[in-house]
């Protein structure tokens, strides 16, 4: 009896053990199984790297398979040259800092535009100083599509307008609403007609090579957004302005007016153009240097 009582612990504790293994292999046989079943469903294309799934509409172009992607072992043979970007003495490199800085602090958002002409060729500089841009394996995923055709900016503010009441009424949601209010901005957007041109910056989610083939675009919207960022810099440094404008729930409208593939996303719509002679902003106050910069 007293062996017994010694012995009935141990025993029930291997029964427990015995119990657990039987468990834990159990459900890994049947993780396994339902593993297989998906990757024997799947293709290659179900796990395409660094496609971006936002700004979607349904017009949106499936991988149906391996086949349609270019195959990413090719290697292209790039060759690299010399690369010596001139270098300031550290006065210089000062006053030139100091001088940008103060170039882009007075920057502003600006939705009082005049529709004085602006030359073509401004446009064309701004854009190609976009493109400078740095992007996922150079792929380079962004259009720039300017509109100075009136009918068609009147289109595109017929189309934002619309949805943009909609959004104020409804999607945006009160406080949303009320955070805006300080800067007197509501749906109708007036300066879309009157702004020599329009600048609709669409994100390519992937390319479409000459054969057909498609082209993984890595980090597309990133760098697309990137390019926004120096094209911004650019329309300031020649003295024109704008007002980043985010047309929530329009961009498969506007792609559709634009006539731009399917693999084409609008990321963001800039009006540019002159200020109006009345135009007024908001007297805002950036944040200092300390309070955005964490050095270590």
């Amino acid at each position: 009896m007293v062996l017994l009582s010694v012995l009935t612990p141990v025993l029930a504790l291997i029964l427990c053990l015995v119990l657990g293994f039987v468990l834990v292999k159990s459900r890994l046989t049947e993780a396994t199984s339902t593993s297989t079943e998906k990757s024997k469903g799947a293709t290659k294309g179900d796990f395409r790297p660094w496609v971006d799934q936002d700004l979607q509409d349904d017009t949106e172009v499936a991988a149906e398979g391996e086949d349609d992607w270019v195959d990413s072992t090719e290697v292209e043979d790039l060759a690299h040259v010399p690369y010596s970007p001139p270098r300031y003495p550290e006065e210089v490199m000062r006053q030139r800092s100091e001088d940008f800085y103060t170039l882009m602090n007075q920057r502003r958002s600006v939705r009082f535009i005049s529709s004085e002409p602006v030359p073509r060729e401004v446009i064309d500089n701004v854009i190609l100083t976009a493109g400078t841009a740095p992007s996922g394996a150079h792929t380079e995923p962004w259009t720039f599509v300017v509109v100075s055709d009136q009918e068609t900016k009147s289109q595109i503010r017929g189309i934002v307008e619309e949805e943009e009441e909609v959004n104020y009424r409804q999607r945006m949601g009160d406080k949303w609403v009320h955070d805006l209010a300080k800067f007197r901005t509501n749906w109708i957007k007036e300066y879309l007609d009157a702004a020599p041109y329009l600048i609709l910056i669409f994100k390519q989610t992937h390319g479409i090579l000459p054969n057909g083939k498609k082209k993984t675009h890595y980090y597309n919207e990133i760098s697309v957004s990137i390019s926004c960022g120096i094209l911004l810099a650019a329309l300031q440094n020649v003295g024109l302005v704008t007002v980043t404008s985010t047309p929530l729930n329009c961009g498969p409208q506007l792609r559709l007016l634009l006539k731009r593939p399917a693999n084409e996303k609008l990321l963001l719509l800039l009006p540019v153009g002159y200020p109006a002679t009345d135009a007024t902003v908001p007297d805002l106050k950036r944040k200092s240097l300390n309070d955005i910069m964490v050095h270590i």
